[in-house]
């Protein structure tokens, strides 16, 4: 696992050491290809080969409108959301094929389907990490890896802190959900690792939102 936040990093790896779990912690800007390459070969360092890959970092970056959207607000947010995706893959699906397979999930967002004014730049980021996906089961099916896209709504974490601070904030985005609430982590947890699992032997391309009804309507 990896952060770029040395230690909250090392305090997760610690949580899941401790729960029996086997873990390297591994600190990473994955906005850098250098330090997405060195995550891959500190893995199959530590343990031989990679089977299964996970890219999750994001940010929720700026929040106005496009015309007055910094540049350099776009550039961060298409880095960390987007373009780690890519330098992921690209160092990961190398590994993948010397095992003959692997699984690949992706974390884009219900904005990788629908827009979301002020968003433009996560919105862009997180529907460029589906079509990437889609890229990849296309390209390498037939050689034995699966890549999946899972599509959160709106769930409390760290990431969504700030928008759920403002109470007229947080009830707006509680409307959005049929559901009538936000969603819970280990809700998306239980999704990704299915998809990383046998048990989704089949699941290849594929888009799962996770969504408490948000883009039902």
């Amino acid at each position: 696992m990896s952060d770029i936040a040395a230690e909250s990093g090392e305090e997760t790896a610690d949580q899941i050491s401790k729960a029996g779990g086997k873990v390297i912690f591994v600190k990473a800007d994955v906005s850098r290809p250098e330090d997405c390459e060195n995550l891959v070969k500190s893995a199959v360092g530590q343990y031989g080969k990679l089977n299964v890959a996970f890219n999750n970092a994001g940010i929720g970056g700026a929040s106005v409108p496009i015309g007055e959207y910094p540049v350099e607000a776009w550039d961060k947010v298409i880095l960390v959301n987007l373009s780690s995706v890519f330098y992921g893959m690209h160092y990961q699906i190398p590994q993948m094929l010397k095992n003959g397979g692997g699984a690949i999930v992706n974390m884009s967002s219900i904005l990788g389907q629908v827009g979301f004014a002020g968003s433009c730049g996560y919105v862009a980021a997180k529907h460029g990490v589906v079509g990437l996906t889609k890229n990849v089961a296309l390209k390498y099916g037939k050689m034995g890896i699966r890549a999946n896209a899972v599509g959160p709504g709106f769930v409390e974490t760290g990431l969504t802190h700030s928008l759920t601070e403002d109470k007229e904030c947080y009830d707006f985005l509680v409307a959005k959900h049929p559901m009538g609430r936000l969603g819970k982590i280990d809700e998306i947890v239980d999704l990704v690792l299915w998809l990383s699992s046998d048990r989704a032997s089949f699941c290849n391309g594929g888009y799962y939102p996770v969504d408490g009804g948000y883009l039902a309507k």
